[in-house]
């Protein structure tokens, strides 16, 4: 039986079934909550805002977006919304989803932290980013109504999570820090890390190896 929160159908097809497995089996907690949301929340503003949009392929940008925080799946050599949605890559292309849905759904991760610009591609990509920004940072907060916000949070609680999620950002970046540098996830290691101070854009230019 389909699950319905917030009037929104959860995916129930094989692929989003095992998409969830593996995201629940990697995640804490936290972040399993946090990206399911991401999928409501994501869902209830294309909705709100008339956008035509495929629901398993939005679900497995929401749920992958932050594999790249989890201990299973992160590296160290590159930003971490790169490392969820190359997985998301593996994911779809095993299940024989390949090309423009496969780019959409890598284009909507990596792109998640990056303001502006991914609201003004395919609607996958801009709702996995409505998602994230309406449950980290509250923004279209009053786009959906207060009953839609209670039904989504009372199936995936946020105790804390202002707190939490930001732990789970340094724990998932501290150890890359260079992979911040022109991302908004360098204000997170200015604040929890000791020592660490951003690049600057303005110095790099400064210093390049040319000469004049």
């Amino acid at each position: 039986m389909t699950e319905t929160i917030a009037g929104v159908s959860i995916p129930d097809s094989k692929l989003a079934q095992e998409a969830t497995e593996l995201v629940r089996a990697a995640a804490s907690p936290l972040l399993f909550d946090h990206s399911r949301r991401v999928y409501l929340f994501g869902a209830l503003r294309g909705s709100g805002l008339g956008l035509t949009f495929d629901a398993e392929l939005l679900y497995v940008g929401a749920m992958f977006h932050d594999l790249g925080l989890t201990e299973r799946y992160r590296r160290t050599d590159q930003r971490f919304e790169i490392d969820g949605a190359d997985e998301a890559r593996r994911f779809l292309v095993g299940h024989g989803i390949t090309g423009d849905a496969a780019d959409r759904v890598w284009t909507a991760i990596a792109l998640h932290t990056t303001p502006e610009i991914p609201l003004h591609l395919p609607a996958e990509i801009a709702l996995v980013t409505r998602g994230v920004e309406l449950d980290v940072l509250g923004l279209g907060y009053d786009a959906i109504s207060e009953d839609q916000r209670t039904a989504v949070t009372d199936a995936h609680p946020r105790p804390d999570f202002k707190n939490r999620i930001l732990a789970a950002f340094t724990e998932g970046i501290e150890q890359r820090p260079s992979t911040t540098f022109g991302n908004v996830k360098s204000d997170v290691l200015e604040h929890f890390v000791p020592g660490f101070h951003h690049t600057d854009f303005v110095d790099v230019i400064k210093n390049s190896p040319w000469p004049e």
